[in-house]
């Protein structure tokens, strides 16, 4: 069984198309049953979007601070695991 902390680690190789095969699987079968890793992968992925779109989009305030404090209770609780 793979870790969060392996997963969240190799999304970036993942999304880019350069994570090895096998790696693939793994990060496929993780996120089917892992709620918090679907949430990072999902979040990565719309970020991802929206940045690579010319268009210019206004951030709703309060944004900032509610993807740190996201980020950072995904982080501590990957730590938990």
């Amino acid at each position: 069984m793979v870790s969060c902390k392996t997963i969240i680690a190799n999304l970036s190789d993942y999304f880019d198309g350069d994570a090895p095969v096998e790696m693939c699987q793994k990060i496929e079968k993780h996120l089917r049953r892992c709620h918090r890793c679907t949430a990072v992968y999902d979040s990565t992925r719309k970020m991802l979007v929206i940045t690579g779109d010319e268009r210019v989009f206004e951030v709703p305030t309060g944004f900032s601070e509610r993807l740190h404090g996201f980020l950072n209770k995904v982080i501590s609780d990957t730590r938990a695991h």
